[in-house]
């Protein structure tokens, strides 16, 4: 073990996350700082923030998730940096394993988790979320995120990169109205991310997108074993990408008109 313990930054962004910004604060409560850069909530987030001994609270306007993520990431303080959502939650065995993993002789640049998913404080086992991992732990001067991504941001790292074995517990579906807005916004976002790429819409992809998602979600993936939940999973996911189709189209005619209203 080094002779000096490693210092350790845990960032988060939020937006209107009152109802489980609480636990995820507590549950990183070890860290040497917490960052939160919220993006203008208006349901007590930011301020529940303020008043929080242990946060120092940023306000910054959000774009996408990969740029509020890279600004986030340079306010840390230190090299070591845990990146959590909002609701996301550590446990005491994932705490130990963090502390002892950046205190090792032979640390890795960058860390992936599992998530374990919780459906209104409930675990999803399947559902397509059963093999999810997510970088969360790694070496600031090691690692950004990449500017190619606006939506499920990718971190590129210079290094290598281990798993951790103990799990971050995710609190991904609060109720229907929640997870539907979730996977309408990620809709948007990714076609917005499709349209700049200069991906094409076409019909062929309207139709079967959706139908193939929910059914390699349901089907291939086991969601029917998670019972009325994995229905209502597979079907909020497959919206999602019904709406990536549906905005990538809007977003060229859009471009179509403009183009047009400026020719001479």
């Amino acid at each position: 073990m080094p002779n000096n313990k490693e210092k350790l930054s845990a960032l988060i962004i939020t937006y209107n996350e009152i109802g489980y910004i609480q636990q995820c604060i507590e549950s990183v409560s070890f860290a040497d700082e917490i960052i939160v850069v919220d993006s203008y909530s208006t349901d007590g987030t930011y301020e529940f923030l303020v008043e929080h001994p242990k946060v120092k609270v940023i306000q910054h306007p959000f774009s996408n998730f990969t740029a509020q993520k890279a600004f986030t990431l340079k306010q840390a303080a230190n090299d070591w940096v845990l990146f959590l959502d909002a609701d996301e939650v550590v446990s005491k065995k994932l705490e130990t394993e963090i502390t002892t993993t950046i205190n090792s002789n032979n640390t890795k640049e960058a860390y992936w988790f599992y998530r374990k998913f919780m459906y209104q404080n409930k675990p999803l086992h399947f559902s397509g979320w059963q093999t999810d991992k997510n970088y969360r732990l790694f070496r600031k001067s090691k690692a950004q995120f990449s500017d190619k991504k606006i939506v499920h941001e990718t971190l590129e790292v210079n290094g290598s990169s281990g798993i951790l074995k103990e799990k971050l517990t995710h609190y991904c579906y609060k109720d229907y109205k929640d997870y539907k807005g979730k996977m309408l916004k990620y809709g948007k976002l990714k076609a917005k991310e499709a349209f700049y790429r200069e991906k094409k819409f076409t019909y062929v992809m309207l139709l079967l997108k959706p139908t193939w998602k929910f059914f390699n979600h349901y089907f291939l993936r086991l969601g029917f074993l998670d019972g009325k939940k994995g229905i209502t999973i597979c079907y909020l996911n497959a919206l999602g990408v019904l709406e990536y189709s549906k905005e990538l189209k809007r977003l060229e005619k859009k471009n179509e008109l403009a183009y047009y209203l400026l020719m001479p």
